[in-house]
């Protein structure tokens, strides 16, 4: 099976991650890239639907453990490709000329959640899983366009408020705050609820694009003048 993998169902493709608690590495992330320009090649597609097909998790974040053997063998150059390919990522998944639901079937941590942040509409299962930011614990920091997007996804109270204690919310807190649509009884009604939303558009790529890129021109900024300081790892 591969690390990521796509379904299509009428216009809409669901991109589905398998590879367990989808953790975020170099493999993980040319995958992502690969899968995403099969489906965007598709004129078809009018919509993209991101899940995973781990019962417990949508995505932990960061592959901390592939990481610290990278820097250990002091292969920062890996290090440097895989903070550039996610970035890649997280751009795609923001500026699709389609729009991208995150159908959250599990745990979304640190770099998880920012994926599911990074797409325009958000699905969670009720009966599992937590939305959290542990970069506060961890003492990670995230760069300046994470939260740029973040912030476009809730009431900025609420940010704060996960972004400085770390604390696991629920599917239910989060329908509250509007982070999400829907608060889903499971992982099967949650798909399936973002995929029935996920068809009700049908628009213009050329026009949604475009209409990203002007509602999202400060990120899009920071992506390019303040970001590139903090995406370099190793010696100085």
């Amino acid at each position: 099976m591969s690390f990521v993998e796509w379904k299509k169902d009428g216009t809409v493709a669901i991109m589905i991650m398998n590879n367990g608690e989808n953790r975020q590495n170099l493999d993980w992330a040319e995958a992502m890239l690969a899968t995403y320009e099969e489906i965007i090649a598709d004129r078809e597609i009018k919509a993209l639907v991101l899940t995973s097909s781990d019962p417990k998790n949508f995505s932990q974040g960061v592959d901390v453990a592939w990481m610290t053997k990278k820097a250990g063998e002091q292969d920062f150059a890996s290090i440097n490709k895989w903070l550039e390919k996610n970035h890649e990522v997280f751009k795609a998944m923001l500026f699709a000329p389609v729009p991208t639901i995150a159908a959250i079937t599990g745990h979304a941590f640190g770099n998880g959640a920012m994926l599911a942040g990074a797409c325009d509409y958000r699905f969670m299962r009720a009966d599992r899983g937590y939305f959290c930011l542990p970069e506060i614990d961890l003492g990670i920091q995230f760069i300046p366009s994470m939260l740029e997007w973040m912030k476009r996804i809730m009431p900025y109270h609420f940010f704060i408020r996960l972004l400085l204690s770390g604390e696991r919310v629920t599917a239910e807190e989060l329908e509250k705050h509007n982070v999400i649509i829907k608060a889903c009884q499971n992982s099967e009604e949650t798909i399936a609820e973002a995929v029935a939303y996920a068809k009700t558009f049908n628009k213009s790529r050329v026009n949604m694009v475009e209409m990203k890129r002007r509602n999202s021109k400060h990120i899009l900024d920071v992506m390019i003048n303040e970001d590139p300081p903090y995406m370099t790892h190793g010696p100085k």
